[in-house]
């Protein structure tokens, strides 16, 4: 896994995570409107600039998931052409160090499986993947082992992963937005405002209830331009104490975005020091 780097910030100021979030998606095209197909039930749907408690509740969740890690987590990343890459792990803020699995399903040529569409679908590979600030490794799954994903990377070292940076495709690009989403501090809640974070609906998903959020502009974002409006290509849903339920992160040419779920803290997880080992 690759080093992190440092970056410096102008003014106004954005989080450094957040700037090379945009600058990843950036690197893709230009990002399309529209959210997710699955919204669930919604109260409302004026869309505002955020109020200063919807500020300070999503500059909240930053440090609620440092402080609940390890964190459960699931992303899923359409890549396109119908193939579709599924990591289910954990995520500890602390070391921003994640481990889990990833499966990725597609097109086989089976007639025996197919889609909705008609086309026929499988399983298309799979195994155990870690990541970091830096970049992500891969690693074959142990056969016949079904114990918890940290525990199977514990015992493969760092020369048996097939490691990399980042590159701009949805599940590299979901993956370093989801490893940056906690902090051992809050973001500022006057600088996410002032920045065109938004107020987008009221949803309710397994019968909580959300603020669906859009993140703060990119500097560059001309506010009402465009399918999106102008709006950052990332949505938070937060409830009412700051706790992030899901993030999505819109990209060009995919209709479906990719998306990230937290399941809360998982606190029989330990991550393991093997994968990430200088032996």
């Amino acid at each position: 896994m690759a080093r992190k780097r440092k970056t410096k910030g102008r003014t106004p100021r954005r989080p450094l995570w957040l700037i090379r979030t945009l600058i990843a998606i950036a690197a893709c095209g230009t990002v399309v409107g529209g959210v997710a197909a699955y919204q669930t039930r919604s109260d409302d749907t004026a869309e505002r600039p955020v109020t200063m408690d919807e500020a300070s509740r999503l500059a909240m969740t930053r440090l609620n998931l440092y402080q609940a890690s390890p964190v459960a987590v699931t992303l899923t990343a359409n890549e396109g052409g119908g193939v579709v890459v599924r990591v289910e792990g954990v995520v500890d803020y602390r070391t921003h160090r994640a481990v889990g699995t990833y499966q990725v399903t597609g097109s086989t040529g089976d007639s025996a499986s197919s889609s909705s569409s008609g086309a026929p679908t499988g399983q298309l590979d799979h195994g155990l993947i870690v990541w970091d600030t830096g970049g992500l490794g891969m690693a074959p799954a142990p056969e016949g082992n079904s114990s918890p994903p940290w525990q199977q990377a514990a015992h493969i070292p760092r020369s048996g992963w097939s490691s990399r940076s980042y590159t701009t495709d949805p599940l590299d690009a979901g993956l370093q937005l989801l490893i940056g989403l906690g902090a051992n501090r809050p973001d500022n809640p006057v600088l996410l405002a002032q920045s065109g974070a938004r107020w987008l609906d009221r949803d309710h998903i397994d019968g909580r209830g959300y603020d669906r959020l859009a993140g703060p502009r990119s500097k560059d974002a001309t506010p009402g331009a465009g399918a999106d409006g102008g709006r950052s290509p990332l949505t938070y849903w937060v409830d009412d104490e700051g706790g992030l339920r899901r993030v999505t992160m819109r990209m060009r040419g995919l209709g479906t975005p990719t998306t990230v779920e937290f399941s809360g803290r998982d606190s029989g997880a330990k991550l393991p020091e093997a994968p990430w080992g200088t032996g």
